[in-house]
């Protein structure tokens, strides 16, 4: 696959469904992060659009073509949303890889994670970056279509959680480019669509879990977690169920050789 991560994904019919919706309310841990992404959700409904226009003017970024953001040198990983996915599944199927970091684990050393990411090569770089151009440009995933620009909140170096709207200032493309108030707007308008669609995809994931773990006798063992992902590092393969369209979609991932 390209030096991309080895990854034996299962077909669509051999997913994982969902248990039925139970009505108890999920177990506390869960009923915290999706309270946690419910939050964030509201906060960024509340933000001003015209705030995020106005920072897209007066930034002026414009794409030189320098390719920095597809390297490992800018970004470890491109997340995928479940519309990107399903669209790169019919285009380059091969690419989809279970997103790092996996967020949960049960006893049974089964890993959980909530979405798929981008291959990368051997040395971290984007699969389909080449010659320095997107070779699926035209199918490229929302994050990448609204790069730099973001709109989440994060701490920054005095600790201090607060917006923020670039990524990687001053490191690639150009700025104080004049940019027309409707180019600006719509900027704005797709960076608060994609940041809305991955905490909609995190609210879900969270959900769909709690429910599954539920109807399974299941819970989240964070040892488990680092345990398996440690082991990956020596070489062992990883199992995982990764979320996707409200159900766990089993995958193997085999270490790198």
């Amino acid at each position: 696959m390209n030096g991309s991560i080895g990854i034996r994904p299962a077909p669509l019919s051999a997913s994982v469904p969902n248990a039925l919706r139970v009505t108890p309310p999920p177990p506390p841990f869960f009923a915290r992060r999706i309270a946690f992404f419910e939050a964030e959700l509201a906060e960024l409904r509340a933000y001003p659009r015209e705030r995020l226009a106005g920072i897209v003017t007066g930034i002026g970024f414009a794409c030189d073509g320098c390719a920095r953001c597809c390297t490992r040198q800018s970004n470890d990983h491109v997340f995928l949303l479940e519309e990107d996915a399903d669209r790169l599944r019919e285009v380059a199927p091969d690419v989809l890889v279970p997103a790092p970091d996996p967020e949960l684990a049960d006893r049974e050393g089964r890993l959980y994670v909530s979405g798929y990411a981008l291959a990368t090569t051997e040395n971290g770089d984007c699969v389909f970056l080449e010659n320095g151009r997107c070779r699926h440009y035209a199918a490229r995933p929302a994050i990448c279509r609204v790069y730099p620009y973001m709109l989440h909140r994060e701490p920054g170096a005095d600790g201090r959680v607060d917006w923020r709207q670039l990524a990687g200032l001053g490191k690639h493309g150009e700025y104080d480019t004049a940019i027309p108030p409707e180019e600006a707007g719509r900027c704005a308008d797709e960076t608060i669509a994609y940041e809305a669609a991955f905490l909609e995809q995190m609210i879900g994931f969270y959900r769909a879990a709690a429910d599954y773990f539920a109807a399974n006798d299941l819970r989240h063992v964070q040892k488990v977690r680092d345990d398996r992902l440690r082991a990956h590092a020596r070489g062992e393969p990883l199992e995982l169920l990764v979320y996707h369209r409200g159900r766990f979609e089993p995958c193997r991932v085999e270490p790198r050789g």
